[in-house]
């Protein structure tokens, strides 16, 4: 597992995370000069508790801390399949803060969602059905303003022509899709195993940029994600997003959170080239890349979908972005597209953000999560932290 490139290369990143220290327990982090510094203490024992406070940035940059080990060294022990569980190891950035994600904001992706639809889960038919559908639809939607009266005369003439569908409704209609990826502390961090459930035949990475949400709705910083889906789940019902969505080690975010500040901001965000690399134990290898500059509702418009009088996150959120990647490449027979293998090394990154990389395996056979809010706030009651 390459960790190269794991931290940001572009300007002076503000780097906030977590790190199990064995025999202590979660620890959050800031890198500083190749060191990685514990900066837990009883005002900010949490990520949530930094990710809350009025300049998040402001508060990690002036934070004392413990400089414990060196990041590459910490790094070197993050693959999961080889870790030494007795020397620290980097866990998910977050921890209370609620998991939500976006779907269907980019023209590849919702293309590809009414595709598996109509499929019904079944990866063989993908092939004919792509071409016969972008024969009725056309591929560029990404001039369409969801919502607007150019996108409802469109759904009008699609609805005459019997292909309307529920990712169309969310892809160009006037309301987003918001849904919860993951339960707060059930996220896996960088070297992590990520799961894909055993019943699933059609699968795949999602690279995606993370946004990191105050509970007053402002967007304090990013990380990348990997929003692992089950397409042939979801395909036989949109019903069984959940199943789909929600398994696991099925949430993967990481390396570290770049807090937003005078040298990263929304505006690079906006502009982030996020690429994505799957190699399998079988030679395979997959190459893609997402383009933020091609979603089609902005990050702020999607957080305000999420967050606001409709709806509160007093612990703040996460939420994923949605990708544009909707890798078809055949892997296992002509026409039946892409699907994971277990031991898959997916690696997700973009220059302002690092790169997160995860082995695949079953979710059957990532450690189960057992570590939760409760085992947190016993932990930090322990240390004297709350």
């Amino acid at each position: 597992m390459d960790m190269t490139g794991a931290l940001p290369t572009q300007g002076d990143p503000l780097l906030l995370g977590r790190v199990w220290r064995p025999g202590v327990g979660p620890a959050v982090v800031t890198v500083r000069d190749g060191d990685v510094v514990d900066i837990t203490n009883r005002e900010f024992p949490t990520v949530r508790d930094v990710t809350e406070a009025a300049h998040p940035g402001v508060v990690v940059a002036g934070a004392q801390g413990e400089a414990f080990i060196d990041i590459d060294d910490l790094l070197a022990n993050a693959d999961e399949a080889k870790r030494d569980q007795d020397a620290p190891y980097p866990i998910s950035p977050i921890d209370l803060q609620a998991v939500k994600a976006s779907g269907v904001t980019f023209v590849t992706s919702l293309l590809e969602r009414v595709i598996e639809e109509q499929a019904r889960g079944e990866p063989a038919r993908a092939a004919a059905l792509r071409t016969e559908i972008n024969d009725v639809i056309g591929t560029d939607l990404s001039k369409l303003e969801p919502g607007s009266d150019e996108a409802m005369e469109l759904k009008r003439v699609l609805q005459e022509r019997g292909v309307w569908s529920q990712y169309l409704e969310v892809g160009i209609g006037p309301d987003a899709e918001i849904f919860s990826k993951a339960q707060p502390m059930s996220t896996v961090g960088q070297g992590a195993f990520v799961g894909i459930h055993p019943i699933s035949k059609w699968n795949n990475p999602e690279p995606e940029v993370v946004l990191v949400v105050r509970s007053d709705g402002t967007i304090v910083g990013a990380t990348l994600g990997n929003d692992v889906n089950l397409r042939d789940v979801e395909g036989r019902s949109a019903l069984l997003l959940g199943k789909a969505k929600d398994n696991n080690a099925s949430a993967s975010l990481g390396p570290f959170i770049r807090l937003y500040d005078d040298g990263f901001g929304a505006a690079d965000v906006a502009s982030a080239e996020v690429s994505l690399t799957v190699e399998g134990t079988d030679g395979f290898r997959l190459d893609g890349a997402s383009s933020m500059s091609e979603i089609s509702r902005s990050p702020e418009k999607l957080v305000a979908a999420t967050v606001g009088k409709h709806h509160q996150y007093p612990d703040g959120l996460v939420l994923y972005c949605g990708t544009m990647f909707a890798p078809i490449k055949d892997r296992d027979g002509p026409g039946e597209g892409f699907t994971h293998h277990e031991g898959d090394i997916v690696s997700i990154g973009t220059p302002t953000l690092g790169t997160l990389v995860n082995r695949v395996v079953h979710s059957t056979k990532a450690p189960p999560w057992t570590f939760g809010a409760r085992a947190l706030m016993n932990n930090l009651a322990s240390r004297g932290l709350l």
